[in-house]
């Protein structure tokens, strides 16, 4: 707790009205890679607090659109379309679609985790699940010139991952924002342009 109230991230983030820490991984990585262009639909999976939400909104703007899906409840952020549920189920599907009303979606970022249990392979079982699911809905939804933005943690069944990330995408880079706690195996993977 100690070390999280420290964190130069958190205190920044408190300071200039961000939900979370994790608005500056996304600005990072958004600042190397122009993900957020002026007009572009952004899916945001795993919203919640919403850090990745508030930035896409101002980025994209009003012309854009942003879709943030959760479980959880996420307070209304200006710009953000929330639905809450799980996006596997049809009824989700549905209400996004109809939020979509024949738009295509250019960007679909997870900054999604599990509940940790402290089980490291537990809990990496549960991250490559979560960016599979991820995955999978991004083939489905994506424009073809599209992006996927996923946070994956270093460990078991990593390297598989970046192979169906490789067998999707026509460019697969890797990521690691100044944001991310240095002991953290968190990586960021960016697949741009389906094949």
């Amino acid at each position: 707790m100690q070390e999280h109230v420290n964190d130069p991230f958190v205190q920044l983030a408190r300071k200039e009205g961000w939900r979370s820490r994790a608005a500056f991984k996304l600005i990072e990585m958004d600042d190397k890679d122009k993900l957020l262009k002026r007009g572009e639909v952004v899916v945001d999976l795993g919203a919640t607090p919403g850090g990745w939400s508030q930035v896409a909104a101002k980025r994209v703007g009003d012309s854009g659109m942003v879709l943030a899906l959760d479980l959880l409840e996420m307070e209304p952020i200006h710009g953000v379309d929330f639905i809450q549920g799980d996006f596997r189920e049809d009824d989700v599907l549905a209400k996004l679609e109809e939020k979509l009303n024949g738009r295509t979606v250019g960007l679909v970022m997870s900054d999604m985790a599990p509940n940790m249990s402290g089980v490291p392979l537990v809990d990496q079982a549960r991250i490559m699940y979560l960016a599979e699911l991820g995955l999978e809905f991004s083939k489905a939804h994506l424009k073809p010139e599209g992006a996927f933005l996923v946070k994956v943690f270093q460990g078991t069944d990593y390297e598989t991952f970046l192979r169906s990330m490789r067998e999707v995408f026509k460019t697969v880079a890797v990521r690691k924002p100044e944001a991310s706690r240095d002991r953290s195996a968190e990586l960021y993977l960016l697949g741009r342009i389906l094949r």
